[in-house]
């Protein structure tokens, strides 16, 4: 499987993202840097990583959203290409219309950096097949504005649709129902904002984060 790794201005997290990537798949994913306007022939995989993309003026991922590889993207997401958004990979995708709803300042008005418990809320999606719905998993949050925020009808739209992929089983931004997580109507985007790629491995002290690179694979494998 072929796999890119986008990189903004202000990203920090792409070379985890691309190690953790490198690791399950086995392949070094392309590094595309934002102003290409092309990504790699056959691609199976998109990643969008975590940082502060141009610094989080205006508003966290509203620049990088106008980014001219955020049209390739879009045109790949649409023919089905799976697109994994992580902290500013998920504002960034909300930002640019694949995902609803938007990712405000924190509640607490303070940055959030420790391991949350989070309850996965279905297993029936090409991120989540490795987990089961209910399952309590632990995985990093890195993030200023984290807090998920949408419509009534939005929200009640994505519980509906089992579209509401993770859920924080603490209190951690004041996202809406607690949502950590959103997938697209049809399935192959997921913004997140914990860092599965950051509890990949044993030494990392979990891999609650890996199962969800390995399901992926194997779903697009």
């Amino acid at each position: 499987m072929r796999s890119a790794v986008i990189v903004f201005p202000g990203s920090n997290c792409d070379r985890d993202l691309a190690v953790a990537i490198r690791d399950v798949t086995g392949r070094e994913p392309a590094m595309v840097w934002h102003r290409e306007t092309e990504l790699p022939a056959d691609i199976g995989l998109i990643a969008l990583p975590g940082g502060f993309s141009y610094g989080d003026y205006l508003r966290s991922g509203a620049m990088a959203a106008r980014s001219p590889i955020m049209r390739a993207i879009a045109d790949a997401a649409g023919r089905g290409v799976p697109v994994l958004g992580i902290c500013n990979g998920f504002q960034v995708l909300t930002e640019a219309g694949l995902l609803p709803g938007a990712l405000m300042r924190n509640a607490g008005l303070s940055f959030v950096c420790r391991d949350v418990s989070l309850t996965v809320e279905t297993s029936q999606s090409i991120f989540t097949n490795r987990y089961s719905a209910g399952e309590g998993i632990r995985i990093p949050v890195a993030h200023h504005d984290g807090n998920y925020q949408a419509d009534a009808a939005t929200l009640d739209r994505l519980e509906g649709e089992g579209r509401v992929a993770f859920r924080y089983a603490e209190e951690v931004n004041g996202s809406a129902r607690s949502i950590a997580g959103v997938i697209n109507e049809t399935g192959n985007v997921l913004g997140m904002m914990p860092h599965p790629e950051r509890l990949m491995e044993t030494a990392q002290g979990g891999t609650d984060g890996r199962r969800l690179f390995e399901g992926l694979l194997e779903a697009v494998a």
